[in-house]
């Protein structure tokens, strides 16, 4: 079998492979407005049956009636708005990662602007639970408008008394250099009855936010992990079409976007429910509820949750929940893509440059491969070495094409040549660049990174398409150091617009990526030269 016949239909099918998978991000269902009632309506049932608000148009209302305001939290690493009906984190951007490269703005991770809305909601519902009250979201109260950090920590409470005796202090704790948020529900029953409370969070987005572009389909949704499942996404068309419902001890809830993650992480050993609803509005929700907690009559019962709001950091979020890193999702390869990318990491904490570790990470790669590189020119020697004798074969049996397809097999038996030494280690080092592939696309740590010269931003296609070009012309330099065998004139049309194709295909590429390729060719020239030179010294040619 001829290299490059194996070369374009490993190409072909990883292309086809990346467009289905951007089919399926394009094509997916999407968030319907639930027909039977609206969100307003179905506030009121849910706080009916003392189960989880999910917000309507009465809180609004009762917000501007009751002067609701909201404080303003900042610290070296993200900047949060709360509003104090029901104590909601409505805004939170990240201040160490701007919205734009060589932007002032930062990123807005949690936002209500623009049409846009992504809150993390945390409360306190049950029997007695003042977010499961009739009268709608508990008012909080808060010592001060705005809250900076200037130590180590920072503590920010907010209390609320219910008619019925039930005190609460809601207490967010922000740590520096951390993205993580510690809230604390220390609950006093104050009156002269069991009361009974059960601590929710969740994270309620607007659906349509989601976006990728056509070679960079990554995902945007929910997901959750359990006892059970490790890690497993549901997107917003698939809560439209069925709410899940189940039962865990330990696990998270959370929200995905490229480069970013926003979860709740309940203690390791609480048994709590995971659900979703599809909102009105192309809203959706994934929460979590803990147990029931009764507080005797002078008692009072702390329970808490942790909201995880910032990048997808895997060591972070590896220390933060089991399997919380897998947001990070490699996909099938993630055994290849994890040891690569611990391996990119130290080589930038060499060399101090991403395009640079992209570099070396590739000399090591295709130097770890040069023995199946090796196997699969000299096999294609080989095989160049017998044309004469394939020649001979075709110009015997003519048209009769079983005749000699079993008189070539016979002459690859006799000579001991092997026709799939040449594609075998091509499927070997396909799973290789498959899993740097993902690497590339979903480390925020090249989300920005510069390399030099034109390249500022290797997360992103190369501005003047220099790189994707360059890529062609190795490629096609490639085909001149592999000269074929025998084809067809429809074949040989094929290999000689494969370079076109490809250079095409990676316009739309991140630069990293087409980095990595290109370099990747290159070293397969030399290769190429060395294993060639080798070969005619050996008298193989």
């Amino acid at each position: 079998m001829e290299s490059q016949r194996s070369f374009l239909l490993i190409g072909l099918a990883l292309v086809t492979f990346l467009l289905w998978q951007q089919w399926q991000v394009d094509n997916a269902p999407q968030t319907v407005t639930p027909p039977t009632y609206s969100e307003a309506g179905e506030n009121n049932l849910s706080q009916a049956s003392s189960d989880v608000p999910v917000g309507s148009q009465a809180e609004a209302i009762e917000s501007a009636s009751s002067g609701t305001k909201f404080i303003t939290v900042t610290t070296d690493v993200i900047k949060t708005k709360i509003n104090l009906l029901g104590g909601d984190i409505t805004q939170l951007d990240l201040l160490t990662y701007a919205k734009e490269k060589d932007g002032s703005d930062p990123y807005e991770l949690l936002v209500e602007q623009g049409g846009q809305l992504f809150h993390a909601q945390s409360g306190l519902t049950g029997a007695n639970g003042p977010d499961a009250s009739s009268t709608g979201r508990p008012l909080y109260r808060a010592s001060a408008d705005t809250y900076t950090l200037s130590g180590d920590t920072l503590e920010v409470p907010l209390t609320f008394l219910s008619k019925d005796g039930v005190l609460v202090q809601k207490t967010f704790v922000f740590t520096r250099g951390e993205h993580k948020v510690e809230i604390r529900f220390d609950v006093m029953n104050q009156s002269d009855r069991v009361k009974n409370v059960q601590l929710f969070a969740q994270l309620k987005q607007q659906s349509a936010q989601a976006s990728s572009s056509m070679m960079m389909p990554t995902y945007h949704g929910a997901a959750y992990s359990t006892n059970d499942e490790a890690y497993e996404k549901v997107d917003f068309g698939d809560i439209a079409d069925k709410n899940i419902n189940m039962h865990s001890i330990g696990g998270w809830v959370a929200m995905i976007e490229h480069y970013f993650v926003t979860a709740f992480v309940p203690s390791a050993e609480e048994q709590i429910d995971i659900s979703t609803k599809a909102l009105s509005g192309g809203k959706a929700l994934i929460r979590y509820k803990g147990e029931p907690v009764q507080i005797a009559p002078g008692a009072t019962e702390t329970l808490s949750t942790t909201l995880y709001a910032g990048p997808k950091d895997q060591e972070k979020l590896a220390e933060l929940a089991d399997n919380l890193d897998l947001t990070i999702d490699y996909g099938i390869l993630f055994f290849i893509s994890k040891p690569l990318f611990h391996l990119l990491k130290f080589l930038h904490e060499l060399v101090g440059n991403w395009g640079v570790a992209i570099i070396l990470i590739t000399i090591i790669v295709k130097g770890l491969m040069y023995g199946l590189t090796k196997k699969q020119y000299t096999s294609m020697a080989k095989l160049r070495q017998l044309q004469p004798k394939l020649t001979e074969l075709k110009n015997r049996y003519g048209e009769d094409k079983q005749k000699f397809s079993q008189a070539m097999m016979e002459l690859y038996r006799k000579e001991k040549v092997n026709p799939m030494g040449g594609c075998l280690p091509i499927l070997f080092q396909m799973p290789i660049f498959l899993a740097l592939y993902w690497v590339f696309v979903e480390s925020v740590e090249l989300r920005h990174a510069e390399f030099a010269l034109w390249i500022h931003d290797l997360s992103q296609q190369d501005p003047y398409y220099v790189l994707p070009i360059l890529m062609g012309v190795s490629m096609f330099v490639m085909q001149k150091l592999q000269p074929t065998p025998i084809q067809d004139p429809v074949q040989q049309k094929i290999f000689q617009y494969m370079p076109i194709a490809f250079t095409f295909f990676f316009l739309w590429f991140p630069s990293g990526l087409v980095l990595y390729w290109l370099v990747s060719n290159i070293i397969s020239i030399v290769q190429m030269l060395m294993i060639n030179k080798s070969i005619e010294k050996k008298g193989l040619k």
